[in-house]
């Protein structure tokens, strides 16, 4: 299994238990419920019979009582898939501590998460465009399974969640959750991404990996820059003025993906790759913090 995974962090996971009323409007609801008719999981109430009901549903003990025909009600739980799109992209497995660590932690633990509620998790890692995913498994034994898969996530190509979210949105897969795993720094830029979100006929999570060096950067006079995915080299000087641009830019980097997943109804929460990611995320979850 790789390190990011170790047997800590593991068993760690068997006591990270999030209930599903916990997450708010647009997250992820671990037992859906719905009414039906029929030999539902939990009785829920009755109402009177109308010609489209089911004959066996109708409750002859309350008919002999009342002299009503009455039909009983049940509560049946529904599975809410989850689709974990982590970004494997090249710029992801940089740094001394790389992001990718905490964002394949973070999809493992949503998945622990779902998979305690039965509910169906799927994988499909992205970068310049969908890879090879994982398909749907559920079931509390299988999350070594995903775990594996995870582990064997090599880093990709250019950042591209445009192309990786329309061929997401071409699959036709059943309506669930997306939880998409990421630092965001795709250069096609905020308004792209928020498009392409836009087409997705599926609940949302964005999950956005941060280091405290994305607002100040630790940086001063001539430096040279160089993309980790395309390679492209710029020297700058770096002065207090071109920090004063840089964290504006930033600023409005922050304030356009807050306001995408507000525009989707989705919670947006904020990882420290520098921190411990289940401390975090319990805490997120459990004071709603998380909501944009």
């Amino acid at each position: 299994m790789h390190d990011y995974f170790d047997a800590r962090f593991l068993e760690r996971l068997r006591n990270l238990r999030i209930l599903a009323r916990r997450v708010a409007r647009g997250g992820r609801r671990a037992e859906q419920r719905s009414l039906d008719l029929g030999s539902g999981i939990e009785f829920h109430d009755h109402r009177q019979y109308s010609p489209r009901d089911e004959f066996r549903a109708i409750d002859w003990n309350v008919y002999r009582r009342l002299g009503k025909v009455f039909v009983r009600l049940f509560e049946e739980q529904e599975d809410l898939p989850l689709y974990l799109l982590p970004d494997v992209s090249a710029s992801m497995f940089v740094e001394d501590v790389p992001r990718a660590r905490a964002g394949l932690r973070c999809a493992l633990a949503l998945a622990a998460i779902s998979m305690n509620q039965h509910d169906r998790v799927a994988v499909f890692p992205c970068a310049d465009g969908l890879l090879a995913p994982l398909r749907p498994v559920t079931g509390k034994n299988r999350l070594l399974d995903v775990a594996s898969f995870l582990a064997r996530l090599e880093p990709g190509g250019e950042t591209d969640l445009r192309k990786a979210l329309r061929a997401f949105s071409c699959l036709g897969l059943r309506p669930g959750l997306v939880a998409l795993i990421s630092d965001f720094f795709d250069p096609a830029g905020g308004e792209a991404l928020a498009a392409a979100l836009g087409r997705l006929r599926h609940r949302l999570l964005l999950v956005q990996l941060v280091r405290a060096s994305d607002e100040s950067p630790p940086f001063s006079g001539e430096v040279r820059f160089v993309d980790a995915e395309s390679g492209d080299a710029r020297d700058v000087t770096v002065d207090r003025a071109a920090l004063l641009r840089y964290g504006a830019a930033y600023a409005a980097f922050q304030r356009a993906l807050t306001a995408c997943a507000r525009s989707r109804g989705a919670p947006l929460l904020r990882l420290d790759v520098e921190q411990d990611e289940v401390a975090q995320l319990a805490a997120l979850f459990e004071s709603r913090k998380y909501l944009a």
